[in-house]
């Protein structure tokens, strides 16, 4: 089947998961996720595999162990590929790419690529350009000071306090959802990823 986009349904579910976040609506409503959900987006990985790679749903359910909020369900559906991360919910779609929460041999490496004059500006240039696009650039952690071994006054310190670095742009439900051009932005966003990423490639691994 090829992807159309998420139909009203898509929408329409997650909005009641919201209101009742519980087992027994889940069930009631299992054949939704699986029909207007879950199916289009794996439509949409399949036809995005040749270009960024193959991807994977991931699972709907909350991982509350460790966590005061118990309900049970993630209020997206969420998915991952070598080019990037692709997020539906009832407010938005969006799509990232990036190093996001690196190990700390990563981190020590983007933060020594930052520091060379020339990969950093590369960088910087790549960043620039994604801002300059209108995607967000940050990270899930910055520091507000700079890191151990780095002087405040570095040219690139905004870089070098990022614990990572990733790019993203998400656009707000409408009708458009329900049609190709939702893949139109899912492939635009992660084209405009591949600058970011052939750097962290070549830089960080």
């Amino acid at each position: 089947m090829a992807f159309k986009g998420w139909p009203v349904e898509a929408v329409e579910f997650y909005e009641g998961l919201a209101a009742d976040n519980t087992k027994t609506y889940w069930q009631e409503h299992k054949t939704v996720y699986e029909q207007f959900v879950k199916e289009p987006m794996e439509e949409l990985l399949v036809e995005l595999a040749d270009d960024f790679g193959p991807g994977r749903v991931f699972r709907p359910y909350r991982d509350i162990r460790f966590s005061k909020d118990k309900t049970p369900y993630k209020l997206n559906c969420a998915a991952h590929l070598p080019g990037g991360y692709i997020s539906f919910s009832a407010d938005e779609l969006m799509v990232g790419s990036g190093l996001y929460m690196p190990e700390p041999s990563q981190l020590q490496r983007f933060r020594a690529a930052v520091d060379s004059g020339k990969s950093g500006s590369e960088l910087q240039s790549i960043v620039a350009t994604l801002r300059k696009d209108r995607y967000d650039v940050g990270a899930h952690e910055v520091l507000k000071t700079a890191p151990k071994g780095y002087a405040m006054d570095h040219p690139r310190i905004d870089l070098l306090k990022h614990k990572g670095l990733v790019m993203s742009k998400s656009w707000p439900v409408g009708a458009w959802l329900g049609t190709k051009k939702a893949k139109d932005r899912v492939v635009a966003g992660f084209q405009a990823a591949r600058p970011l990423n052939v750097w962290l490639e070549r830089y960080v691994g």
